[in-house]
């Protein structure tokens, strides 16, 4: 299991087949039956309370959950803290109310777009794709760009092997730091015109061996 922190007020836990059998659960089993009733759930967050320093105590939980293949899950939790809570008042703590909602990836497509607001995001999107070493970016896709078009910044995802199995966890995992785009022959013939490239080849590679602890591909 691994726990990542993505902003003061979410999470992102990725959890193996391996995480699982200790707990004699399935994968089928925690998409079926509501999250936040299972211990399983409250030791994850104990977890990522000691490890991460996310502590739900007293919030409101947004629960997103994503099969991306028969081994991983990957569970994003958003926390919202109760309004009008004053320190000041002798006022009972409220008990943890989750909202469960599944999460639904983009339908795949050959080809995608993706529009990062600042470099920035997308090196965090590099590191986040380096902490899933299960991830293979060859086997995804071998023509991945970067550009810069109007200020922003755009990856072009070429020849997507929509048979890998996770080509949803990519999607899922892209929508956390850009935004998804409909692809258009246009909108692409504009970035490689007029746009500037920023990395012409393996984008996310040269992310990756940059801003990135991967040392192989």
């Amino acid at each position: 299991m691994k726990i990542e922190k993505l902003t003061e007020n979410k999470i992102r836990i990725i959890i193996n087949s391996s995480d699982l059998e200790t707990k004699s659960l399935n994968i089928h089993l925690l998409m079926t039956r509501a999250l936040d009733r299972q211990e399983f759930f409250s030791e994850m967050l104990e977890r990522a309370k000691d490890e991460v320093g996310f502590d739900a105590d007293g919030c409101k939980l947004l629960i997103e959950t994503l099969s991306t293949s028969e081994d991983i899950l990957v569970v994003t939790v958003t926390k919202y803290a109760l309004e009008n809570m004053e320190a000041s008042f002798d006022i009972p703590k409220k008990k943890l109310k989750l909202t469960p909602k599944r999460k639904l990836p983009t339908p795949p497509s050959k080809h995608a777009i993706y529009r990062f607001n600042s470099f920035e995001e997308f090196c965090n999107f590099c590191q986040s794709i380096d902490n899933n070493s299960q991830f293979e970016i060859k086997k995804f896709s071998k023509n991945i760009s970067l550009h810069l078009y109007n200020n922003t910044y755009y990856l072009l995802v070429k020849g997507i092997n929509l048979d890998y199995d996770l080509v949803s966890y990519f999607s899922s995992l892209a929508s956390e730091f850009s935004t998804h785009l409909t692809y258009s022959p246009i909108f692409e013939n504009k970035l490689v015109e007029y746009g500037k490239p920023i990395m012409k080849r393996n984008a996310i590679i040269t992310g990756i061996k940059y801003f990135g602890e991967r040392k192989e591909f």
